[in-house]
């Protein structure tokens, strides 16, 4: 079984084994239409394509973020769509750096899937070891999918609140660590929301910073030294991910599980549900670490 991490080599062996299915995560925010089309025009044989905005988000409302959590019974009936019961181990991969792909790993977990890896490298490594891509279509007969919702898993934007308001965002749990760049998390670079900045007592750990030069996943031990910095001598328990919609922030996860650091939880409405309330204090700047 894999649970974090697999490789093109693993995975070319799987590709006709009626127990394992690939999902294709492929997303452009700026262009919602791409990863469908991408998938048309090439995808690993057999995967079937997930849209982040129709298939892994549920509706917005005024209150909530970009992309808020589908519901459990709907996702589930996706997943069921998709081929998934207990005994499928599920493959998501995207266009390389897997930021899309780590949401369909999480939401998976969410609802007790743990036969779930993302393919390291994604699409582009599978092209660069030249393995067969397919253009047609891609059909699975549906399988009953079992969703069992882990309790504990998620934070909403009010508990992060009050945990401001007292005062323990800044000296005890949670640990809020926020995926976004730099630039965006200091508020000097926002192209996706109307404000910018970030949540007062939240600390940044840019997701990229998990990847090595080739959009893949840095060894576990990288991993856990670069983490170590960011926990701040706090176990995992602790850490709760964010991002700017609660998408991103599970890459965050999956660099934590890979590292042998299980167990943090995610914040799915993140920046921008935050910031649907303008009386939220905001902040900008730098971390501080």
């Amino acid at each position: 079984m894999y649970s974090t991490l697999i490789g093109v080599a693993e995975l070319g062996p799987h590709l006709e084994d009626p127990d394992w299915v690939s999902i294709d995560c492929r997303f452009d925010l700026a262009r919602p239409d791409w990863g469908a089309q991408a998938w048309a025009a090439g995808h690993i044989p057999g995967a079937l394509y997930a849209h982040l905005d129709r298939d892994l988000t549920g509706p917005r409302t005024a209150g909530s973020g970009r992309h808020p959590l589908p519901d459990p019974g709907v996702l589930g009936d996706t997943f069921s769509r998709f081929g998934i019961d207990d005994a499928v181990q599920v493959v998501a991969y995207d266009q390389g750096p897997a930021a899309y792909a780590a949401r369909l790993w999480w939401l998976l977990r969410w609802l007790g899937h743990s036969r779930v890896a993302v393919l390291d490298g994604g699409f582009a490594a599978w092209e660069r070891a030249r393995l067969p891509v397919s253009t047609g279509p891609a059909t699975r007969p549906p399988r009953r999918f079992a969703a069992r919702p882990e309790r504990g898993w998620v934070v909403t934007t009010e508990s992060i609140a009050a945990a401001l308001a007292s005062g323990a965002l800044a000296r005890a749990a949670p640990l809020l660590i926020d995926a976004r760049g730099a630039d965006r998390f200091a508020g000097e670079n926002e192209t996706i929301d109307p404000v910018a900045g970030h949540i007062p007592g939240a600390h940044n750990h840019p997701y990229a910073g998990n990847l090595d030069a080739h959009g893949q996943f840095r060894p576990p031990d990288e991993l856990r030294r670069a983490w170590s910095a960011s926990l701040r001598g706090r176990p995992p328990a602790d850490v709760v991910a964010m991002c700017g919609s609660g998408v991103t922030a599970c890459h965050n996860l999956l660099a934590l599980e890979v590292a042998g650091l299980g167990g943090a939880k995610l914040y799915p409405g993140s920046w921008s549900e935050w910031i649907r309330d303008p009386g939220r204090a905001v902040a900008l700047g730098a971390d501080s670490v």
